[in-house]
């Protein structure tokens, strides 16, 4: 008698002569497969007509086919840019992304992120920084049996469990751009306290400056919160040092910004006046007049590759197939418009 009802993942591996295991694999996008293999799979799987049911694999996972995005992030755009490099992974995947903002001065954060993570029963999490280099977060996920990648400016855990960029050398590397120019007078605009990547980016300028033997005031200092608004009172404390600065640094698009903003309220002219360079390399960077020196922060690319990390080979808890998506991911300087020799 003809089977009838519909074909299941038994069906699929029966006819493919290949394993459940690697009929799930191809399923779930492991880069542990051969071409030919997941060929045959894929073409079984479009014979039968076999559509792998969402609930049920859910419920044999007690997990729920959704990655999240915990963040605590004042910078919109930055968060926008991750969420664009999490739906690239899981487009035409079963996954779904759920966003939950949290706020790590809480005394409560632990507890209600415990809550959410228990309700949603997520397959993986995504941290954004500062969120990420909270190690108690870490540990939390991996108390509930949750799958993350914590997000980072430098090394935070193993490399299933990260990615990570160079903001300390990039910023090095951009300072020293600014001192092959001429300039000796540059100013900082740090990001917030608290900021894993305001603490690198700020080691990086301050090793360029130091590197090249000029003094670095606490004058010359201002500390802003990735805010445009932010990037503007910092910008009016620096141009009122005198000397003023002939650069500055800012530590991110954002605050850069702010400082052309400000600069064209004293009618200075940017970069004959005063060059700037900031950090991210968002759109309104090349947006902006001039256009901005800036570093670019491949932050949709780490997005990305941190969501693949979840969702690649997870239904067999395959940590190898996770690994195999790149860890760490390189800044590098996009001259534009924004920087010159100084006059003086």
């Amino acid at each position: 008698m003809e089977k009838t009802g519909q074909p299941t993942i038994n069906d699929v591996a029966r006819i493919a002569g290949v394993s459940k295991k690697t009929v799930s694999r191809v399923i779930n996008r492991s880069p542990l497969l051969n071409d030919d293999t997941r060929k045959k799979v894929e073409d079984v799987i479009g014979q039968l007509g076999y559509v792998p049911n969402p609930q049920a694999r859910a419920l044999a996972l007690r997990r729920n086919f959704l990655v999240g995005l915990v963040h605590d992030n004042p910078n919109a755009q930055t968060v926008m840019n991750v969420q664009q490099g999490m739906l690239e992974a899981i487009h035409d995947s079963e996954f779904e992304m759920v966003v939950r903002p949290v706020d790590r001065g809480s005394p409560t954060m632990l507890d209600d992120l415990r809550l959410f993570l228990e309700r949603q029963r997520l397959f993986g999490v995504l941290l954004m920084p500062p969120i990420s280099e909270n190690d108690a977060v870490a540990k939390l996920c991996t108390d509930l049996g949750c799958r993350y990648v914590r997000m980072g400016s430098a090394v935070l855990d193993t490399p299933e469990h990260m990615v990570a960029s160079n903001d300390r050398e990039a910023v090095r590397e951009a300072t020293q751009y600014l001192i092959a120019q001429g300039h000796r007078r540059i100013g900082l605009i740090a990001g917030p306290h608290g900021f894993r990547s305001a603490h690198e980016r700020r080691l990086g300028f301050e090793e360029a400056m130091r590197d090249a033997g000029i003094s670095l005031p606490r004058s010359m200092i201002a500390e802003g919160n990735y805010t445009f608004e932010s990037g503007l009172i910092a910008a009016e404390r620096l141009l009122d040092v005198v000397p003023r600065p002939t650069a500055i640094f800012s530590s991110n698009d954002e605050m850069a910004a702010g400082v052309i903003h400000a600069a064209c309220q004293r009618g200075l002219i940017v970069p004959r006046d005063l060059s700037v360079i900031g950090f991210d390399d968002t759109p309104i960077a090349a947006h902006m007049w001039p256009p901005l020196t800036t570093v670019r922060w491949p932050i949709a690319s780490m997005a990305r590759s941190a969501a693949l990390k979840l969702i690649t080979g997870m239904a067999d808890n395959d940590d190898d197939a996770a690994v195999q998506e790149p860890s760490m991911f390189l800044s590098t300087l996009i001259r534009r418009g924004s920087v010159s020799p100084p006059i003086d």
